[in-house]
């Protein structure tokens, strides 16, 4: 069964509409994703989405980075949603 976490709240589902997502390359095969693979996404202000890309793209252990503002709902074992807020590290 497929683990899917949404850190936003009512509130944020209406302002950060972009998701930046990405396949997790360390997370996936074990633990929560074991099986399968870890999906995940940041959950952004549009204003913010270039800036919030550019973070996650840079991560060595994400791949496939994208961005959507449409409902998100990929294919594996585990699915979570960060949410960026004004003091995440990608918008230093």
């Amino acid at each position: 069964m497929a683990t899917r976490e949404d850190d936003r709240n009512k509130e944020e589902r209406k302002t950060h509409t972009v998701l930046i997502t990405a396949t997790d390359r360390f997370m996936s095969g074990w633990g929560g994703a074991a099986g399968g693979a870890s999906k995940c996404a940041w959950a952004c202000k549009p204003e913010h989405a270039q800036r919030v890309f550019n973070w996650v793209a840079a991560r060595q252990e994400m791949k496939y980075v994208n961005w959507t503002n449409r409902p998100w709902y990929p294919k594996a074992a585990h699915v979570h949603i960060y949410v960026v807020h004004d003091n995440h590290p990608a918008l230093a």
